[in-house]
């Protein structure tokens, strides 16, 4: 077996710079994703959906939302497929966008007071495309570091890329706070709300020069290379498409990465985007305010992100990822019950806790799921993992909870249903193996791809 040596390293320069053309791309994707969220829970059911009961006009504005998580792992299978076979680049660039362009395109959309029925349809098939695009490029930019990164320091680096969904969760409530601020209610729910909208363009420029800038990851030109030569020798597996492989060789994985999206997934939409709904409607919080706390929460998660990642290097992915659903699942009940009490430090509190508590899950993420598959399949393999999940997750988790909180008219059946995602986790990641010894450099050989997160643990160390 080839040894962690083996990985050709960067260069003390290259390194950062290919963090940072991960980090800046992750970041525009999610402020392009959050951005639509975070308007769906403020203005988009006035806007596009204005004949409905207000918490209603909500449920299909989130509806929406939502549909550009079934988007997610179309863009997860044929992204997946071309990075494995095309490189880790070419996809970003093209996801980038995608992703920059469809966002836009909807600060340019007419309202349903100006075209009808047509802007909602209008509204869905460019979420459709927004999906698409991220379901695409999150495999890519965390495998970007992954492969060009120090083994031994792997989980760290790789969790960069992820800092970038609180940065951009950052931006796109610091822009929308600040709007609100100077704006009033009708000059922002006129033409206010589509500024940040627009902005993506600019950011998309500033994405696609710090991109095109870093060279292709040297272990998937190594894994080319191999593939080439088996091709070449008349190995039968070696021409499969990459789908096929992962679900011959690593379903095992998926499935353990699938399980390991649930509590991540559902417990931050729960505290980043439904919170603007509850806040607002049960606890009696401004818009401002919810929005604020929200801003401050995601900083300190981006903070904490790298933290837990160089944790993961020293103990191992399992056990903070297992700290991280276990917290969640705990701090549900006294995170609705600081804020039902309305006040601003209370809802901080609330927030920052739970997205310290996320990160310990999302931070070994990236490094722990790459680690589950061989080189010639892990981009279709952490791909379809984690966006596969993200359906179930996700996708209807501001649905369920606005629902649940229509229906009940209480926190406790939503803090309920975050408890029952993180059991889920907790049971996934608990029957894996820990992977952060394996060597990514490594092309493996058919039998021996054989679930790698979850055979033995010396079978894998390097």
């Amino acid at each position: 077996m080839a040894s962690e040596a083996s990985s050709a390293p960067p260069t003390p320069a290259s390194l950062p710079r290919i963090v940072a053309a991960s980090l800046i791309g992750t970041t525009i994707e999610w402020y392009d994703f959050f951005l639509y969220g975070s308007a769906a829970a403020l203005v988009f059911n006035k806007l596009f959906f204005p004949d409905s009961d207000p918490l209603v006009g909500t449920l299909l504005s989130f509806l929406t939302y939502a549909v550009g998580f079934a988007a997610r792992p179309i863009g997860a299978l044929v992204f997946g497929h071309y990075g494995d076979r095309l490189g880790r680049k070419k996809l970003l660039v093209l996801s980038l966008l995608l992703m920059g362009g469809a966002t836009f395109a909807i600060g340019l959309l007419p309202t349903h007071a100006t075209v009808g029925t047509a802007a909602p349809v209008l509204l869905t098939t460019l979420r459709l495309v927004q999906g698409f695009a991220l379901g695409g490029e999150w495999g890519g930019a965390v495998l970007l570091v992954s492969e060009h990164g120090d083994a031994r320091r792997r989980g760290f680096w790789a969790s960069w890329p992820q800092t970038g969904a609180p940065a951009g969760q950052l931006l796109a409530t610091g822009v929308l706070s600040l709007l609100t601020a100077v704006l009033s209610d009708s000059a922002f729910g006129t033409w206010g709300w589509r500024i940040p909208f627009l902005l993506s363009g600019v950011l998309v420029v500033v994405g696609l020069w710090i991109r095109l800038s870093v060279d292709e990851s040297p272990v998937f030109q190594q894994a080319l290379a191999q593939a080439e030569a088996r091709k070449a020798a008349k190995d039968t597996d070696a021409g499969k498409l990459p789908l096929v492989s992962v679900l011959r060789h690593h379903w095992r994985d998926v499935l353990v990465a699938m399980g390991a999206r649930m509590a991540e997934n559902i417990s931050y939409y729960v505290i980043t985007a439904f919170i603007l709904v509850y806040a607002t409607t049960s606890a009696g919080v401004s818009k401002q305010t919810a929005l604020n706390a929200v801003l401050i929460a995601s900083a300190v998660h981006f903070a904490v992100i790298p933290a837990w990642g160089a944790l993961s290097d020293r103990i191992g992915r399992r056990p903070v990822y297992l700290l991280g659903a276990a917290g969640v699942g705990l701090w549900m009940f006294p995170f609705f019950s600081l804020i039902d009490t309305g006040g601003f430090g209370n809802l901080v509190l609330a927030v920052t806790v739970g997205l310290v508590l996320h990160g310990a899950m999302y931070a070994p993420q990236a490094a722990f799921f790459a680690e589950m598959f061989a080189t010639r399949m892990r981009y279709s393999g952490a791909s379809i993992g984690a966006q596969f999940a993200s359906v179930a997750a996700g996708a209807p988790a501001p649905l369920i909870a606005t629902a649940l909180l229509s229906d009940y008219g209480s926190s406790t059946p939503i803090a309920l249903y975050v408890i029952a995602a993180a059991v889920l986790t907790l049971v996934a990641v608990g029957v894996a193996k820990e992977t952060r010894d394996r060597d990514l450099a490594r092309i493996d050989d058919p039998a021996d791809t054989e679930s790698a997160g979850t055979r033995p643990a010396d079978a894998r160390t390097a």
